[in-house]
């Protein structure tokens, strides 16, 4: 059977289901002009009950699948011999069977069907309207012939309608696949966002609070080892924790959505880097040069070079085993550059397997910056980490 069409359906499904709706319309006028005319009493009940009959099955095969009864051709059963009453009934009623043409492709569920049925009630009026006319050679043979003209039309409908069937159904699935590509996206797009996230909180924590805590550790120990020769050294290497602890409960909240902000303070790029020159040398007691230009960059720049700052001087602390370090920062012509040096025991770069230099290189990234690191064994190394201008001269 026909389902209702829906959007994007062919025309011509359309035009089939518009059809069977205006099929009842016209049958209601011409029985209700019946009604009304000057033909005998039992001949109008007789219409008329076959009409409400008729549309009391109608409407019955119409009801969702759930409550109705099963069957389409039942209903086409009906309508044959409601046709052939009608048209034995009262003259003009084989005009019924045009009408509900459309109702044959609707209800039948193959080609076969179609041009059967039809054929059937093309027959129904035939006998019924010779009948009406006291069976008559003449009268037969002329049903017949307009009957077989409308039958023509069915049969061409029926072949039509397949073609439109076919269109429809490859077009929903075509939707269909549509709709399950852009949920499998959906889904593609939601899983890549969370693997994102899941990177920039484990670089945010590696750059900050993991660091910190690192700083915790050794500033500990160190004031643990040299309580009873120098209180004094020890009391700041106690301000220092209680400091890098406070530091580290601002950043956990800023990473739980508890603060607003990144937690560094806004300001100068080379007054935020003093401080924390400053911060590493107290902790240290290494000699830290420092050449800073006082470069103009939003929060963002100033932020992803800090974190690479504290990268840097974290490995220093842990790995270099250094004397000195240096600490430039310069505008360019198209780029700003921050240069970290030491004097320590370097490294083999392509054996380095820690994640700090991986994850100064992602953040740069994200403002189309690099990182370049030089180093060997016995020879220090060298960070470089640049951030292109914006047009307008500022980071």
């Amino acid at each position: 059977m026909l389902q209702r069409p829906q959007r994007g359906d062919p025309v011509w499904v359309w035009v089939l289901h518009g059809w069977a709706i205006t099929a009842w319309g016209l049958i209601a006028l011409v029985t209700l002009i019946t009604m009304l005319g000057g033909a005998p009493t039992d001949r109008k009940l007789g219409i008329l009950a076959l009409t409400a009959v008729l549309a009391l099955c109608y409407a019955q095969v119409r009801r969702p699948p759930g409550d109705r009864l099963p069957g389409g051709y039942g209903y086409l059963g009906v309508l044959v011999v409601v046709l052939g009453l009608l048209s034995y009934l009262g003259d003009g009623y084989g005009v019924f069977y045009a009408v509900t043409l459309s109702q044959f492709v609707v209800f039948a569920d193959s080609p076969r069907g179609v041009i059967l049925c039809s054929g059937l009630g093309a027959l129904a009026i035939t006998v019924g309207g010779s009948l009406r006319e006291g069976g008559q050679a003449e009268a037969f043979l002329g049903n017949t012939l307009s009957s077989l003209g409308v039958w023509a039309v069915a049969v061409g409908m029926a072949l039509l309608t397949p073609r439109a069937l076919a269109q429809r159904d490859e077009r929903a699935a075509l939707r269909a696949e549509l709709k399950d590509t852009q949920l499998e996206l959906a889904e593609v797009y939601q899983r890549q966002g969370a693997a994102e996230e899941r990177e920039r909180l484990a670089r945010e924590i590696h750059d900050t609070l993991a660091q910190g805590f690192a700083s915790i550790i050794v500033l500990a120990e160190a004031a643990r080892s040299q309580l009873a020769v120098d209180v004094h050294r020890s009391a700041q290497q106690l301000q220092s924790i209680e400091q890098t602890a406070r530091e580290n409960l601002a950043e956990a909240r800023v990473l739980v959505g508890a603060a607003p902000s990144s937690g560094v303070a806004p300001g100068s790029l080379a007054a935020t880097l003093r401080r924390t020159l400053a911060r590493f040398t107290e902790d240290t007691g290494l000699d830290v040069t420092a050449d800073l230009a006082d470069i103009v960059c939003d929060q963002p720049t100033r932020i992803a070079l800090l974190r690479c700052t504290q990268e840097s001087l974290a490995n220093v602390r842990k790995h270099a085993a250094a004397s000195t370090v240096g600490v430039v920062l310069t505008q360019g012509a198209d780029a700003v550059e921050l240069e970290i040096t030491d004097d320590g025991r370097g490294f083999a770069v392509e054996d380095s397997r820690g994640s700090g230099l991986d994850g100064m290189r992602k953040r740069l990234a994200e403002f189309g910056g690099g990182l370049t690191v030089t180093s060997s064994l016995g020879d220090g190394t060298r960070i470089l980490a640049t951030i292109p201008l914006a047009l307008d001269g500022q980071v």
